[in-house]
């Protein structure tokens, strides 16, 4: 006979060498095993070697908790954390079967105390306590021992501020415990909460399956949730949605893919790259020292020293579709960087990206507009006008730069926010308020460059910062020269005047305080030659950002408060 890769002893190795903070169980490798999904016959140790993903069909079958600690942590880092005694029934519960019966038999074949195995390690020496549920003990139910492990671990990732990350695999909540099961919900989101006030990062790392009270709860409140492929996450299964409304349900329906473009996912990622995964989001909240600014300042501050153009012939450069997106510069500047979608509330805008990375080693959030070179990107990224749904998860990641005290970089490129139905209502308009609100508030350095087109309220809900730098082919408006000139002029072949009227160019922006520098591009705009343009970005968001984190969080408001109040004082 063949076995199953999805077997529920989960006998199969990892592959890996057993860890020795791990109590482990014993492994044997089957020499074929049988994909559940696509019933290819696939050689054992090869598949142990995948972490049993299918070579087939990408099926990533369960892995117990001691081999998951394994594939995430660094060999020989891991710790066991101290478990408090067994829980006992609390309720005497017997349904075909004693409860009690049930717990001794699923100790006995996992070798395991409880649904969750929680421990210190490391990833690229960087520390983390997790906790990893074992979907082999009754289904990886949430009961009162899991719910007070899955505490006391993140009570450990508070005293030790170290990143906490939860591997979820679950049924829901362990009905045999009644309500003690469903009071774990709220407990460990209390002890998750704590984290969010002492600014500590939590990743949640979704496998299949995901559902009930565990998804209501742990699994869904971290900063970051990263899913494995066709992993599904629910609070009602689907056998129970199905039968509740009685209507078929949508192709891939609660799976990792279908969740991602919802809005509720980050990062959706093969097994084999979430190690790496985790290791960059560890890197890019780091912390650690400041940077040193690197190079001089390029940054023209004085408007006399700007050419006197056309405002139209500005507008027309700062168009061009070979100007560097907000995703060319971030390959360009960043290391680690790891893109955050969704804004855990109705959807993912493409026109909007989001994310954590490193620059130089500071460790820092980006956020901007993203537009595309060819028409079909143009036209994928809604040509970078953002949803009510792109400024939510712009305003998600502002928090969570806020909560790691990371800085903020923005990156402005886009004729205004969509002016769609479906964005009003949406709530466009309270979306951009709250980024404004949010942005006068946040207590970290933030510096906003203009690098394109800066049209409207849909530029300025990402342009509220402690400095706001253009390119010198970039246009900064109320609106676009067009759509003043059709209301205006009632003519729209009166943009050329309307620009010039509005004052969108560098100089004259630079001359009213609305900007605070202007960065040079290369010869042909910064199209032509992406590398020039970003390394002169670089320079003059080193020499901000090492000012800047100089200043304790008072002083970086009061002056950024100043700034704002200063707009329409006068002309410099």
């Amino acid at each position: 006979m063949h076995r199953l890769i999805d077997d529920e002893l989960g006998r199969t190795a990892s592959g890996g060498a057993p860890d020795p903070g791990v109590r482990s169980e014993e492994v044997t490798v089957e020499p074929w095993v049988l994909c559940e999904r696509c019933r290819a016959i696939v050689y054992g140790p090869a598949l142990a070697r995948a972490q049993r993903v299918c070579p087939e069909c990408g099926r990533h079958a369960r892995l117990t908790a001691p081999e998951r600690l394994r594939t995430l942590l660094d060999p020989g880092s891991i710790v066991p954390l101290e478990a408090p005694p067994r829980a006992e029934d609390p309720l005497r519960f017997t349904d075909t079967r004693p409860y009690a019966d049930r717990l001794r038999e699923a100790r006995k074949l996992t070798g395991l105390e409880e649904a969750v195995v929680c421990a210190r390690g490391a990833v690229d020496g960087r520390p983390v306590v997790a906790a990893v549920m074992d979907f082999r003990f009754l289904g990886g139910s949430l009961g009162g021992a899991v719910g007070e492990l899955i505490t006391l671990a993140a009570e450990a990732a508070l005293r030790d501020r170290a990143p906490f990350v939860i591997v979820s695999a679950s049924g829901g909540a362990r009905m045999q415990e009644g309500v003690i099961s469903l009071l774990q919900m709220a407990k460990t989101s209390r002890a998750l909460a704590e984290l969010d006030r002492a600014g500590v990062l939590t990743v949640s790392l979704v496998t299949d399956p995901t559902f009930g009270g565990v998804a209501a709860s742990f699994a869904t409140l971290c900063d970051v949730i990263v899913a494995e492929p066709g992993a599904r996450l629910g609070f009602a299964g689907p056998r129970v949605v199905q039968q509740t409304i009685g209507a078929s349900l949508p192709p891939g329906f609660q799976t990792a893919e279908f969740l991602l473009g919802k809005g509720f996912v980050d990062v959706v990622r093969p097994r084999a790259g979430l190690r790496e995964t985790l290791s960059g989001l560890l890197a890019a909240a780091g912390g650690g020292r400041p940077a040193p600014a690197r190079g001089a300042d390029p940054a023209v501050t004085d408007p006399n020293l700007l050419p006197d153009r056309s405002p139209w012939d500005v507008v027309r450069l700062a168009r061009d579709i070979e100007r560097p997106t907000t995703l060319d510069y971030v390959r360009l500047l960043l290391d680690d960087f790891t893109e955050l979608h969704g804004d855990r509330l109705s959807g993912d805008c493409p026109a909007i990206v989001a994310g954590l990375g490193r620059m130089d080693g500071r460790p820092v959030a980006v956020i901007g507009h993203q537009k595309g070179h060819t028409a079909a990107e143009l036209a994928a990224r809604n040509y970078g006008m953002a949803s009510p749904a792109g400024y939510r998860k712009a305003a998600r990641v502002l928090r969570l730069a806020a909560k790691l005290g990371v800085p903020v970089v923005t990156l402005i490129d886009t004729p205004g926010a969509h002016p769609g139905v479906e964005a009003e209502e949406n709530g466009q308009a309270v979306a951009i308020a709250e980024n404004l609100r949010l942005l006068s508030l946040l207590p970290v350095p933030v510096v906003a460059v203009v690098v394109g087109e800066g049209g409207s309220g849909g530029a300025l809900a990402l342009a509220v910062a402690d400095e706001v730098l253009m390119f010198a082919n970039a246009v900064y408006s109320v609106i676009s020269p067009e759509g003043c000139a059709a209301i205006l002029w009632k003519d729209p072949k009166a943009a050329p005047d309307a620009a010039v009227a509005l004052g969108v160019d560098p100089r004259r922006l630079l001359a009213l305080g609305a900007v605070d520098g202007v960065l040079p591009e290369p010869a042909g705009g910064t199209g032509a030659d992406p590398s020039a343009a970003a390394e002169t970005l670089r320079q003059a968001l080193s020499v901000r950002l090492a000012r800047l984190a100089q200043l304790p969080p008072d002083r970086l408001l009061s002056e950024r408060a100043a700034r704002l109040r200063a707009a329409g004082e006068g002309t410099r």
